[in-house]
């Protein structure tokens, strides 16, 4: 997904407001929950989400996400942001985050997500790391 960084979306420093990126981020992360689940998603979480570099007004947002780990109704969905100067090809790791999507029937109920076959060494890797960390946000929500 691309995104231009127009001046409604930039604050008084010209750079893209924090809440806009988190907006583009939860937007591209839910199209892959959607396009893999084939249901209705939510987001249900974000993990900590740091800024890493600012995006300038006219700069293009490029905005990466993948289904890393699905447990039963939920995904992990991994998000990368970069912002693109146009006009010397110079990008930047802006910001990532992984999302939490559930997956709902017609009736608002979670509903089963198909699982994951990561093929690719990338793959793999992404679906253990998920797999881990969905384990220790579990365990986070079991001692609160």
């Amino acid at each position: 997904m691309h995104e231009l960084v127009l001046p409604n979306d930039t604050n008084n420093l010209g750079n893209v407001l924090g809440g806009r990126v988190m907006h583009l981020m939860d937007i591209c992360a839910a199209m892959s929950a959607y396009k893999h689940a084939r249901t209705h998603v939510v987001t249900a979480s974000v993990d900590n989400m740091n800024f890493l570099a600012p995006a300038k007004k006219g700069f293009i947002l490029i905005l990466k996400s993948s289904v890393n780990y699905v447990a039963n109704s939920s995904m992990e969905v991994g998000v990368r942001i970069e912002s693109e100067n146009p006009f010397t090809g110079e990008t930047k790791h802006t910001a990532s985050a992984y999302l939490t999507f559930v997956s709902l029937d017609e009736s608002g109920k979670p509903t089963e997500v198909p699982d994951i076959v990561p093929e690719t060494d990338v793959e793999i890797r992404r679906y253990k790391e998920g797999k881990n960390r969905t384990l220790e946000r579990k365990k986070e929500l079991i001692n609160k």
